[in-house]
């Protein structure tokens, strides 16, 4: 069955495309076109080959992520079960995502929208004065909807007007699954292929936003120092690994499930294809927006300005001779600038001492990163629309089902190891149609996310995806390349797919022993020395001031980090510890390496006897080195 069987009863084709949309940040304000040159290079070094790799696995083994690793290598065992509690620690705090996307569909009902104006404050006509020291939009993010603290220390408990969207969004995930695999494959059709026909249209019409030009000019520029940065590599190569999901768990799952007369290489390459693509589809529309943004602001900051100006030359304050020109409407931020840098020194000194410097680059700049990127800079870029209300609706929708898809990859492969795990669950022929595992899984996810919707919870959102999530990750790639290509054999693997009429070009092995293994660890090495060297901070809300300030994260959620990172990367230790007491080796036997059907999957979808597939598995010529990489 291929990636776009139309009708499919498994998940595994089109739900693989939507798991690459977690962590994405590939619409940072300040990526270039150096970054995304970079980036496509790393998407043909590891990216491929590695999407390939774990399609391969999970269609090859058909297991879950738990049992896979250990049939390629036992002593690499443990990884399948570090990529689980990877994906539980994730999807906790990724979904509350969601939960704010709901609160925020929830609240535009009003009219005017509450992000859009300060509140009155009770029984009087004058504005909150903290949303008044600062904008509407980034009031109503830090103080009505996450009601931030102003440090990390500050916790308290959960925020009610989060928790109950939060419920609703792990309530939409269960429903979206209840029904089994169908169901999860239809559901996925729609969560992928809805955005994905919003977007273009979004782009269309961003084009010709004003401002538009500019930030398409910042995305096209080149530094060519960034092409021989270090942390440029390491970073685009993160993002490829985060993009597609790698190393989570749901690509193998979700592989596992699909014919063994499927072309895991052609979905491999539509996949890649698939997101670069979207990726050049929605870096324009994201900068003509961001651009169309710091305009409107600049020529506010102007007109502001100049508003201010006349008062004071009105008050005195000012000489005449810093009069604003009367064409100033005409293109605000052109004129002004314009008009003050022929101003004599002595008096722009004394204008720029009283008003802020309106600067487009500057502004464009500001763009937040990171969770508030949508919620702040993007929504305040609507509201300048006509019709902003359908439009902020309509970005959410987008943002809500691209979340949603990721999410259900996530459950998916947690459900599925534990159903396989656990002797008591496999009784199941289904294993989505006994709805205790699932309803299960989602409210524990759901209680240990309850954490990160108390007021400091963005913080540790920021700290775990920005500085933890990325280690494991890579060690967990790491070890599935060295467990497929060394200890398996990437030669064998090949082979076995070249049984099934499926020819795969040699280049593959070549890449999987040698590239892709030298890759991860030069961004391994790199990532290391980067947090070795850098200040961990966050951006905070400051309820004194009304202003976002820059803190740096105490010592103990350091050592908390470490912890966390500890505990998830122990099973491989102890797996390797429990090969080398009781002698077993590091590839797996001859006999060992069959095909077994997870009993996850359904009954159709499992295989021909084991004595049968040992037969014709491995081809005569192959078994005298079929435990050695060849090129």
């Amino acid at each position: 069955m291929g990636l776009l069987g139309v009708g499919s009863q498994q998940p595994g084709d089109l739900g693989e495309r939507s798991v690459k949309l977690a962590h994405s940040d590939a619409w940072r304000p300040h990526t270039q076109g150096s970054f995304v040159i970079i980036y496509i290079l790393m998407l043909f070094l590891i990216g491929i080959p590695l999407l390939f790799l774990e399609m391969a696995a999970g269609q090859r083994m058909r297991q879950s992520s738990i049992g896979l690793w250990k049939m390629f290598s036992p002593w690499i065992g443990g990884v399948g079960y570090t990529s689980v509690m990877v994906n539980f620690i994730t999807g906790t705090y990724l979904n509350v995502v969601n939960a704010w996307v709901l609160f925020y569909m929830s609240q535009s009902f009003q009219f005017p929208v509450p992000w859009e104006k300060c509140p009155l404050l009770k029984n009087s006509s004058d504005f909150d004065p903290e949303c008044a020291r600062t904008t509407p939009f980034t009031f109503f993010w830090y103080r009505l909807t996450l009601k931030a603290s102003d440090t990390i220390d500050d916790g308290g408990p959960p925020v009610l007007s989060l928790s109950l969207p939060f419920f609703v969004s792990w309530c939409l995930i269960g429903a979206c699954m209840i029904s089994g695999l169908k169901s999860i494959g239809k559901v996925m059709y729609t969560l992928v292929l809805l955005p994905h026909l919003i977007i273009p249209c979004y782009l269309i019409w961003s084009l010709q936003l004003e401002g538009a030009g500019y930030g398409l000019q910042h995305l096209a520029s080149i530094k060519m120092s960034s092409l021989y940065s270090v942390n440029t590599w390491s970073l685009a190569g993160s993002q490829v690994l985060f993009n597609f999901g790698l190393g989570f768990g749901p690509i193998a799952a979700l592989a596992s499930h699909t014919a063994q007369s499927n072309n895991c290489l052609g979905d491999a390459l539509i996949v890649a294809l698939f997101s670069l693509v979207a990726l050049l589809v929605i870096l324009p529309f994201i900068f003509s927006i961001l651009g169309f943004w710091a305009t409107i602001i600049t020529h506010r900051c102007c007109e502001k300005n100049a508003e201010t100006i006349l008062k004071l030359i009105s008050a005195g304050k000012l000489p005449s001779e810093a009069q604003p020109p009367e064409n100033l409407l005409e293109n605000p931020t052109s004129i002004y600038n314009a008009w003050l840098n022929i101003l004599p020194q002595h008096i722009r000194s004394a204008v720029l001492r009283e008003v802020p410097e309106c600067n487009k680059e500057k502004q464009f700049l500001k763009v937040k990163e990171g969770s508030s990127f949508a919620f702040l800079s993007f929504v305040e870029a609507m509201s300048f629309l006509p019709g902003s209300i359908l439009w902020s609706v309509f970005f959410l929708l987008v943002l809500l089902t691209l979340e949603m898809s990721t999410m259900i990859g996530m459950v998916y492969t947690i459900i599925t190891s534990v159903q396989d795990t656990f002797s008591s669950l496999r009784k199941h022929a289904k294993l989505l149609t006994d709805t205790f595992p699932l309803v299960g899984v989602c409210m524990l996810m759901f209680l240990c996310g309850i954490f990160f919707v108390q007021p400091s919870g963005i913080y540790f959102i920021i700290l775990l995806s920005e500085y933890w999530t990325v280690i494991p990750i890579v060690v967990i790639i790491v070890l599935e390349n060295i467990a497929v290509a060394w200890a398996y054999g990437a030669r064998r693997l090949l082979a076995d797919l070249i049984l099934l009429n499926r020819p795969v070009s040699s280049i593959f092995d070549w890449l999987w022993c040698y590239v892709c293994p030298a890759v991860l660890l030069i961004l391994f090495v790199a990532i290391l020395v980067y947090l070795s060297m850098e200040t961990f901070t966050y951006i905070a809300w400051d309820s004194s001031s009304s202003k976002e300030v820059l803190r740096q994260y105490p010592t103990w959620t350091l050592v908390l980090m470490i912890i966390i990172f500890v505990i998830v990367i122990f099973p491989i230790p102890v797996y390797f510890i429990y090969c080398l007491i009781h002698g077993i080796p590091f590839r797996p036997k001859s006999e060992d390496r069959v095909m077994v059907a997870s009993k996850t999957q359904p009954l159709s979808d499992k295989l021909p006897p084991t004595n049968s597939v040992q037969k014709e598995e491995i081809p005569q010529g192959d078994r005298q080195n079929d435990d050695q990489p060849v090129i």
